[in-house]
């Protein structure tokens, strides 16, 4: 039937960036096809060429305010490749207990702020209260916990680097400064606190999800493969090799971060500025996968810390395989995340290493290309960097975690759509769940928006009164 109306949620709410959802009905009113637009453009990838590479990990945590520190650590990573060095234990050690409180203070902003009014007050709720001021008002202490937690990891981060956003710590070789065991002592006091708070957010989830197993089977779930970094099978954020596992719970590969080149592909749409990467032996679009929070856990075969551990064999449990294809889970493996992440901060300040002095290794051989790949909070993120012989990068090429989850996104909104628009007006409480379909990913839009050559651009230039003055097409 053809499209005779359209329905157009803009903007998404309750995420990062800028991105609008388009539900196409036919004649019958039914939705007949659904598409998760990213509506704006960065170019960092651009407008880096030129610069000394040196100056990448202070350059690319600009892209986001939210998860800077991500790109921080995996332009670091490319640097050091660049230089040929490998890190000390003190500047490894380092560069992971800034990311780790990365990661929960991401993950906690996520699930507290952004997602927990749709599970707290239903979906249907009215949007005037299903937001942050609602859950302040009927759950303060929740609230209240949901900002300690945050704030545990960015004082991390600023301690570090000196800033809570934007932070300047690691450099090419290694980083610019060390932690004092006073430093150390005033964290470890803390960790306690916020596993206790750790463990309220998973059991919330797993009530919410227990109580709605019925919806949490069906809402926007879909087979797929998964993809994340693991170390001897562990789940890894910092640094390993990359998985990709399938529905079935099959490894179908496992190769260094190096070799992303001969395994992912990029896909494109001309109604997105976010590509659809795919892992190329499968081609388009039966190669897509998933990552994240959800894809790290179904991807990994266990995890390092104990408690993580023990909940990710809860988290399975009832499974065939091992494998969890349920869209609202990403909520429960996010918390597990969080979890090994305030367990394996604990570990670091129980670590020697973590106090020495011995910071950086330095080189004066330049290699032309350095890749770097870490876990974001949202996914793996891989940054990779060519050069001249002085050093002035002739190419950037970014895949950014949001990207790898554009087409499970896409598919998501459209299952959401198809099931509960029929035949009339959707109600708000419809619309929200095709925004929370996009929330349980937990998106990053201004992260991941960049183009390798050139990209459809269409200008436009009105006049005060709303008279068109010109266009530009390139």
């Amino acid at each position: 039937m053809a499209t005779v109306r359209k329905i157009e949620i803009n903007p998404i709410t309750r995420i990062e960036g800028h991105g609008k959802i388009t539900v196409h009905l036919d004649e019958m009113g039914n939705a007949s096809e659904a598409r998760f637009h990213v509506t704006q453009f960065r170019g960092f990838e651009h407008f880096c060429k030129g610069r000394d590479f040196r100056e990448m990990p202070v350059i690319t945590p600009r892209i986001c305010g939210i998860c800077p520190v991500s790109h921080h650590l995996a332009s670091a990573k490319a640097c050091d490749a660049l230089l040929g060095v490998e890190l000390t234990p003190t500047a490894h050690k380092l560069r992971e207990l800034m990311h780790m409180g990365q990661f929960v203070q991401s993950h906690a902003l996520s699930f507290f702020h952004l997602s927990s009014p749709d599970l707290l007050f239903g979906f249907d709720a009215d949007p005037a209260i299903r937001n942050v001021a609602g859950l302040v008002e009927k759950f303060p202490d929740l609230a209240v916990k949901g900002v300690t937690l945050r704030k545990f990891g960015q004082e991390i981060i600023q301690v570090l680097g000196g800033k809570k956003v934007h932070p300047w710590h690691s450099i090419p070789g290694g980083v610019n400064r060390s932690l004092k065991p006073q430093e150390v002592d005033a964290i470890r006091t803390l960790i306690p606190a916020m596993k206790d708070i750790v463990r309220e957010a998973i059991n919330l989830a797993k009530g919410y999800l227990e109580e709605n197993s019925e919806n949490a089977s069906t809402f926007a779930t879909l087979e797929t493969a998964y993809m994340g970094l693991v170390q001897d099978g562990f789940l890894e954020i910092y640094d390993g090799d990359i998985r990709l596992r399938g529905p079935r719970g099959r490894i179908i590969d496992e190769f260094p971060d190096w070799d992303y080149l001969e395994n992912i592909g990029e896909h494109v749409e001309a109604w997105s500025y976010l590509k659809f990467p795919f892992y190329k032996p499968m081609g388009y679009p039966h190669g897509s996968y998933r990552v994240g929070p959800l894809g790290r856990v179904n991807a990994c075969d266990d995890i390092s810390t104990p408690e993580a551990s023990e909940e990710l064999a809860e988290f399975r449990k009832g499974t065939e395989d091992g494998i969890v294809h349920k869209t609202l889970y990403y909520h429960y493996a996010r918390l597990i995340e969080t979890l090994y992440g305030v367990e394996r901060i604990e570990e670091l300040m129980e670590d020697p290493d973590i106090t020495g002095s011995d910071l950086r290794v330095t080189s004066t051989e330049l290699f032309p290309e350095g890749i770097g790949v870490i876990e974001a909070p949202r996914g793996t993120l891989i940054h990779h960097y060519k050069i001249n012989e002085s050093g002035a990068l002739t190419g950037v090429n970014l895949i950014v975690a949001t990207g790898h989850n554009n087409f499970a996104m896409n598919k998501g909104v459209e299952m959401v759509a198809k099931e509960h628009i029929r035949g009339g007006e959707p109600s708000e409480g419809i619309l929200n769940r095709m925004e929370h379909v996009i929330r349980c990913y937990d998106p990053c839009l201004s992260c991941s928006t960049h183009a390798v050559g050139r990209m459809p651009l269409h200008l436009e230039i009105f006049e005060a009164d709303g008279s068109l003055r010109g266009e530009v097409t390139s």
